[in-house]
């Protein structure tokens, strides 16, 4: 994929976001590593539904600026996304987003950890919540750093939601998947509690995910 492509998709899921209540106004950020020390990322101060390519920054792994249209500057959350390259370098995108019901356990600190879909095991597996840490500083990605190794989406506490994969079209499905589990999670704890996927059919959950060669997502 070339770079004008890329540019594209990213606004494609930055539309995406918009249209399915993941982001209000100008929240999210969305990045894409194009090659070793470079990445595009989407800009701050502007609404991810309505992006265009020329909008999209060029960083490299520190955050820093190498190339932008005049008027635009990358989001202050690229600390956050850079630490995610940083520890994990199978990872080729990343996408941070505030999805309502993901968003909303995140507030409460509660962590996605109940099996009750079996496709939630398979793709996720539970997703912690990561300690509270000012926005745009390095407190959030010191808070973020320990769950890298093991997770691919993590709640961030009074935050929102950060997904991460080898592709921007996974890591945006991710967040997909992250908002539909809390969201069934939390309605059926308004019906009196969810049943839970007995730990036999987890278990047996965890082998298939071992045939499809997902490793990161614990249980």
């Amino acid at each position: 994929m070339d770079e004008q492509m890329i540019k594209e998709q990213i606004c494609e899921m930055g539309r995406r976001m918009y249209q399915r209540n993941m982001v209000a106004a100008n929240d999210g950020n969305i990045s894409v590593k194009i090659r070793e020390g470079e990445y595009f990322c989407t800009p701050t101060g502007v609404s991810k539904g309505y992006m265009t390519p020329d909008y999209i920054c060029r960083v490299d792994a520190a955050g820093n600026l190498l190339e932008a249209n005049p008027g635009f500057r990358p989001s202050s959350e690229m600390k956050m996304h850079m630490r995610v390259y940083a520890r994990r370098p199978d990872i080729g995108a990343v996408v941070h987003a505030h999805p309502p019901y993901a968003t909303s356990f995140a507030v409460m600190g509660t962590p996605l950890d109940q099996p009750i879909i079996s496709e939630a095991v398979v793709s996720l597996g539970t997703v912690p919540v990561a300690e509270y840490g000012t926005p745009s500083t390095d407190e959030l990605p010191e808070a973020l750093e320990k769950y890298l190794p093991d997770y691919d989406a993590v709640l961030l506490e009074h935050h929102g939601a950060l997904t991460y994969a080898a592709d921007l079209t996974t890591a945006y499905m991710r967040m997909e998947s992250v908002e539909f589990y809390a969201q069934l999670l939390y309605q059926t704890r308004m019906l009196g509690g969810p049943r839970l996927l007995s730990r036999e059919r987890v278990k047996k959950l965890i082998e298939v995910r071992k045939k499809m060669g997902i490793v990161f997502g614990k249980h």
